[in-house]
């Protein structure tokens, strides 16, 4: 493969790779904005129901109080009620039909108030005068003159933020109210749009029941009258039933206990373990398991009221330099006047908690991505791999076709010599022309056979004997035929076989030519007149095989990839150096057959040593 087309590989790999990344970290990040924008929603909703759970538990345990403490006061009215029976009754009478009035006066403006939360709740509305609905809306020839928009400012909770506003673009003659009715606009706005594309009208009952509370006051005047006829200790009976009557939320403000209840410190009014664990439900219930810090303020940016820190299992809160979203609901904003605190709470882990909503195909995701990501390395590596392997086996072919060109041309000069009728008659002549053929065959028959050696272990099929070998004996016999070798290099063979045990199975072949690769390499690789020294000695239950020279040596990075294939040293001014880089790895499969080890320790221009450790045969061992 080309050069050319191996980059244009690679980088049309790397632009799909950078592709596919870009896209899944632009996934990630917007499900990340999209779960937080469903967290923050649900924290809010969680605020809004605890503030309005806090107010309605206050109203209940102080109606309680009351009722406990007026019960005895009622007990102490009755004894001296009991001096005028008839009126007592009378009394009686009125002071538990304004009971059941209140009663009825409370259900209807709690039902109201419930219907109000849940249409908040349903859709941003704005509450609007009957005056403007008769006039504005319920006159459609006067709908176009109706204007809804976005603002900026101080809301109804006396924060600054977004509000609708509802107004009528020119005045014309008010039509009065037909009834008293609550209505609300629910505006729609368009897309980045401040100003609503249409809008939606919603009708609930009225806030008050004014036909009870006109005939509560009927009944009160008449208690009163009664009260003036005759002093009783009715009077105490008479608060106690209107506590009991309830608070009426934001509509009836100026009712007696929610001044009482205004009156009262912040901090007596909250108790701080009962908001904590309301607040721990409702989180629970919107799917929120986290450590949160829960706060209780009088007003914007004033001193705590208190603070409590909730761990989840004992979760770690973690500190950040940049400061936490903090969310907010108004507490008590039935009271006259406007809200006395608020309740505050952040989640220090908010990104924990939101990313581990997402692990469930986070995971998946980034698995993938990180395969991905090590398949191109792999096929990357493979490419680069294999284009240097196409260098070397083309290095190989060149080596190859000059190494069997050497003897082919020598065999091809002498056998032309022989036909010259002068030098066929010389008898001596004609003894070294053959003994140059023959040299030279044996020399092509080697080439070839380290060739084919070379494919049957890569096809698998490289035929390996299991004999008794003695390697000393192996060792004499394979360094006495290359003595013609070394002499002809001028160099010194130093032999030293110590090895006391030296019984091996193996297949005598092809260990013999392990070593005389390495005695031959030993001798090419020398600068001058090589000086290789030849050991066999025992190592525990093996034997070793050490060949070591005072040649060029290597560097690191060299010793690691000599065993691989057709991967050749560079020999620099030594020019006899012939191969086909073959031989090493020739060595180091036969060695891994016969469950050896081979080993190299070299250092640059002193030398190399070569170390094959081989499993001695035990007493148990059979020969196959």
């Amino acid at each position: 493969m080309k050069k050319r087309s191996i980059t244009l590989i690679i980088g049309l790999m790397s632009i799909a790779l950078l592709g596919v990344m870009a896209m899944q970290y632009y996934f990630i990040r917007e499900s990340f904005k999209q779960k937080s924008k469903l967290f923050d929603e649900a924290v809010k909703a969680s605020l809004t129901a605890v503030a309005n759970k806090i107010e309605r538990i206050e109203i209940y345990e102080f109606a309680r109080q009351q009722e406990r403490e007026n019960q005895e006061k009622f007990r102490q009215d009755q004894e001296r009620l009991q001096k005028n029976e008839q009126i007592l009754a009378l009394q009686v009478k009125y002071q538990d039909s304004i009971k059941l009035l209140q009663r009825l006066a409370f259900s209807h403006t709690q039902r109201f108030n419930e219907m109000e939360t849940r249409l908040n709740q349903q859709y941003p509305t704005v509450l609007i005068s009957n005056n403007f609905y008769e006039t504005y809306i319920r006159r459609k020839e006067y709908n176009h003159l109706v204007r809804i928009t976005l603002e900026q400012g101080y809301t109804s909770e006396m924060t600054i933020g977004e509000f609708a506003r509802v107004y009528a673009i020119r005045e014309i003659k008010e039509v009065k109210a037909k009834d008293d009715s609550a209505r609300y606009v629910i505006p729609i706005f368009g897309p980045n749009s401040a100003i609503t594309a249409t809008f939606e009208i919603r009708t609930l009952p009225p806030p008050v029941d004014l036909r009870v509370l006109s005939q509560i006051d009927v009944l009160e005047k008449k208690l009163n009258k009664l009260r003036n006829q005759k002093l009783i200790g009715a009077e105490t009976l008479f608060d106690s039933l209107k506590i009991m009557g309830g608070k009426q939320s934001a509509i009836m403000e100026d009712v007696a206990i929610g001044m009482q209840l205004s009156k009262r410190p912040l901090e007596q009014r909250i108790d701080k373990t009962q908001a904590v664990d309301l607040l721990i439900n409702e989180l629970d219930q919107r799917g929120i398991n986290s450590s949160f810090v829960m706060q209780v303020r009088n007003s914007e940016n004033s001193p705590l009221v208190f603070q409590a820190i909730f761990n989840y299992k004992d979760e770690k809160i973690k500190e950040t330099n940049t400061p936490p979203m903090i969310y907010k609901a108004r507490l008590f904003q039935s009271d006259e006047g406007k809200s006395p605190g608020e309740l505050r709470v952040y989640f220090p882990n908010k990104g924990s908690v939101i990313a581990s909503t997402m692990g469930y195909w986070l995971l998946p995701i980034l698995a993938l991505l990180a395969l991905l990501i090590g398949c191109f390395a792999y096929t990357l590596r493979m490419i680069l791999r294999q284009k240097k392997i196409s260098e070397m086996k083309t290095d190989f072919i060149n080596n190859m076709t000059h190494e069997f060109k050497t003897p082919v041309a020598t065999i091809m000069i002498a056998s032309e010599s022989l036909k010259d009728p002068e030098i066929s008659a010389d008898e001596r002549r004609v003894s070294k022309l053959a003994n140059i053929i023959y040299d030279e065959n044996v020399r092509l028959g080697s080439h070839i056979e380290r060739v084919l050696n070379i494919a049957r272990l890569e096809k698998e099929n490289l035929k390996i004997e299991r004999t008794n070998v003695q390697i000393n004996n192996l060792a004499n016999a394979v360094l006495e035929s290359m003595k013609l070798q070394l002499e002809k290099a001028e160099g010194t063979l130093n032999i030293h076989l110590d090895a006391e045990h030296d019984l091996v199975i193996g297949d005598e072949l092809h260990l013999s030519n392990v070593m005389y690769n390495l005695v031959d390499n030993a001798i090419k690789y020398s600068k001058d007149r090589p000086e290789i020294t030849f050991k066999t000695f025992n190592r525990g239950k093996n034997i070793v095989i050490a060949v070591s020279d005072k040649g060029i040596g290597m560097t690191k990075d060299q010793s690691e990839k000599i065993f691989d294939q057709f991967y050749r040293i560079p020999t620099g001014n030594i020019h006899n150096v012939k191969g086909f880089g073959l031989g090493l790895s020739y060595v180091n499969d036969i060695i891994k057959r016969l469950n050896g080890k081979i080993t190299v320790k070299s250092e640059k221009d002193k030398g190399t040593q070569f170390e094959v450790t081989l499993p001695l045969k035990h007493a148990s061992q059979e020969v196959a």
